[in-house]
């Protein structure tokens, strides 16, 4: 193939430029740059102290039960019951934030929450598969935490220290008789939930 004389190139060079192909390029590069390097705000504030909330509930209802697996089963409604309420809580915050549950932040958030939980379900079913009832409060609150620190690393400041929190009193909750396992759950998924709860309503627009 023949190269392109002097004045060919030349001519190549003289070619008008396409300035708008190129301001639209650069304009999705910088959007596209600001999206992945934004935090997912939309973590519910009032929507964990109504988790909180039911969590209080629910320690309170489960220490009733003579029976443990009954006060499992407790926990186990609480948990579909804080899932609904957190995804509805969510979905809301972000509509009214006008940020997408499906941007960027919030598919990072989403696949660094995931995995611990999914993990943290599979073994909490197995423990109580072989009645290992004893640990099942530390390993969900550890489990927990995790995935909310985890989710947190793209999420406003106060959320992966919330996780921290749920792993600091999930490693208390080893050291106390399993008795205490309700009252442990209301202090984790009830209180710190509140508390935290209130500050991201406060600090991060509900």
């Amino acid at each position: 193939m023949a190269k392109p004389s002097p004045v060919e190139r030349l001519e190549e060079i003289r070619k008008p430029v396409n300035i708008g192909g190129r301001a639209e390029e650069n304009l999705k590069f910088i959007r596209d740059t600001m999206e992945r390097s934004a935090s997912f705000t939309a973590v519910p504030g009032y929507g964990g102290m109504l988790m909180g909330a039911t969590a209080v509930a629910a320690a309170v209802i489960s220490n009733m039960q003579v029976q443990v697996v009954n006060a499992m089963a407790v926990w186990l409604g609480e948990a579909f019951l804080a899932f609904a309420i957190g995804l509805l809580a969510m979905w809301q915050k972000s509509k009214i934030g006008g940020q997408s549950l499906t941007s960027a932040p919030a598919r990072k958030f989403a696949l660094s929450f995931l995995p611990p939980l999914v993990a943290g379900t599979v073994i909490v079913l197995g423990l109580w598969r072989y009645e290992h009832y004893y640990v099942l409060a530390p390993v969900c609150m550890l489990t927990y935490g995790a995935a909310i620190a985890c989710g947190g690393a793209f999420s406003v400041r106060v959320v992966p220290v919330m996780g921290w929190s749920f792993i600091v009193l999930g490693a208390v909750a080893f050291l106390p008789p399993s008795t205490y396992a309700n009252l442990m759950m209301g202090l984790s998924f009830g209180v710190l939930h509140i508390v935290f709860g209130a500050i991201i309503a406060k600090k991060y627009g509900g």
